[in-house]
């Protein structure tokens, strides 16, 4: 069963204008003023009425936002979660169902078939649960929650603008509780910019149409900048005498760099040697390890979490022949009252760890960083209960 809310695709946290209707307070009120500002922007008021006189309120939406309690795994348990034998055999069956369809991706946009395959089983496992919120009455709702409401309120304009190309219909179009659309789940200004008709159908149908989900999605990628016929992510056998503090995105070298420092590659031979990497350890210097390339920073944009980034980018290679990662044996995972101590005692030496919330975000891993190397503790931003307290 797909787990929820695994994507939130962050092309439209960085695209959202000021908000100019206050969240919060009367939805009635704040619908209403939604409504007058679609006016203001051009719209007919029939039409907006139309779109906006519907609208209600959903308290699953607000609770489907709220747990979100997957994240707070670590690497090893989320991918092995989220990537069974069934996804990996219907991954390989509909690649060569669609075979034409990828092959044409591939040639027009560089994306390869792994990527989309690997977003496409974990958004809705291939298509089969696209998720059954009303689109605009979840986007109405988390623009109004004063949560993150500069996310969401660009989407409903857009919605208002789809709506009116007929790709949205406000009373029946179904989605995620997020406001994605679709076989791989996107939003309503990422289908107004990159939705294709792949089919020749005249329309771009991502519910029910594979080759029109399949290319919008990477026609997404691409103008996210991906970077055509690269790979992104490959899983590497570490020197036990590395100097760990150059691991993590925040260092970047040619591959064949790391391979003259002692980092080989788990097949044997790099797949670009010549290309820039960075060495990603999601649980410390004893766990999986992996070089990242440009690409995959293009994963970030689809979403915010580094755990569902690292599983998504890992399972495309899977669904390409790769072999099941090394686990290691990385010291225990903290637990999220755990972590959130962590958090507390980073945040007292003056770390912005962003909220104290029991996840082992970029903000936390940049602070455990920091303060394993003014400890004289090995920099691989993993928690271990010898960091805690030594804080």
């Amino acid at each position: 069963m797909r787990l929820p809310a695994l994507a939130l695709p962050l092309a439209l946290i960085a695209g959202g204008a000021t908000a100019q209707v206050p969240c919060g307070g009367s939805f009635v009120d704040f619908r209403d003023a939604m409504e007058a500002e679609a006016v203001a922007r051009g719209t007919d008021p029939g039409v907006a009425r139309a779109f906006f006189d519907g609208v209600r309120q959903d308290p699953e939406t607000l609770a489907a936002d709220r747990r979100q309690g997957v994240f707070t795994l670590p690497f090893t348990e989320f991918a092995r979660r989220l990537i069974s034998s069934a996804r990996i055999e219907n991954g390989r069956a509909n690649a060569q169902r669609h075979d034409d369809v990828f092959t044409r991706i591939e040639r027009d946009y560089g994306v390869s078939r792994g990527v989309l395959l690997a977003f496409w089983a974990f958004e809705t496992d291939y298509g089969a649960v696209q998720g059954d919120f009303n689109t605009v009455n979840s986007l109405m709702t988390l623009a109004h929650d004063c949560r993150r409401p500069e996310i969401f309120r660009p989407q409903v304009f857009a919605a208002l603008e789809l709506s009116q190309q007929g790709g949205l219909d406000p009373d029946t179009t179904t989605g995620a509780w997020a406001g994605e659309i679709g076989m791989v789940q996107m939003l309503p200004e990422d289908i107004l910019e990159n939705g294709v008709d792949a089919d020749g159908d005249g329309r771009v149908t991502l519910k029910t149409s594979v080759p029109d989900a399949l290319t919008s999605g990477a026609a997404m990628l691409q103008s996210l900048g991906w970077r055509p016929n690269e790979p992104w992510l490959e899983e590497v056998a570490m020197p036990a005498d590395f100097d760990w503090s150059q691991t993590g995105l925040e260092t970047t070298r040619p591959t064949s760099e790391w391979a003259a420092m002692g980092v080989r590659a788990r097949d044997g031979e790099f797949d670009r040697p010549d290309l820039p990497s960075s060495i990603l350890l999601p649980q410390g210097r004893f766990g999986p390890a992996f070089v990242a390339y440009p690409n995959f920073d293009v994963y970030f944009e689809w979403n915010q979490s580094f755990t569902y980034v690292l599983t998504a980018a890992y399972f495309a290679n899977r669904l390409e022949g790769a072999g099941i990662f090394e686990a290691g044996t990385p010291p225990p995972a903290f637990d999220a009252a755990e972590m959130k101590v962590l958090q507390e005692r980073l945040a007292a030496r003056g770390h912005d760890v962003g909220e104290i919330d029991g996840i082992l975000g970029a903000g936390t891993r940049a602070a455990i960083r920091a303060e394993q190397q003014r400890l004289g503790l090995p920099v691989d931003a993993w928690p271990t209960q010898e960091l805690l307290n030594a804080l």
